[in-house]
């Protein structure tokens, strides 16, 4: 059953795929973006822990963490539309 979902599922992706030009190059070049920023992400909340910030110090340190994640997420999927908050080209 699982692998009559997949092939259903890889028979609707690409034509998708192709109708709104998103090329697998790009996708792999944005799931290698995501991943270094997240361990760049993880890697800063683990620091703000490893320091022991005082307790209000720490969670603002890590509210403004999470918006940034938050942010750099929205910049990433508005990307795919054509209409990213930050260009960097």
């Amino acid at each position: 059953m699982k692998l009559v979902l997949a092939f259903l599922l890889s028979l609707i992706s690409f034509p998708v795929m192709a109708a709104t030009g998103i090329s697998v190059d790009s996708l792999v070049n944005a799931l290698i973006f995501l991943v270094i920023v997240g361990l760049i992400l993880w890697v800063a909340w683990w620091f703000i822990g490893y320091i022991a910030l005082p307790e209000p110090f720490a969670k603002v340190a890590r509210v403004i963490l999470a918006l940034l994640a938050f942010v750099i997420l929205i910049n990433f999927l508005l990307g795919f539309l054509g209409h990213p908050l930050v260009r960097f080209s």
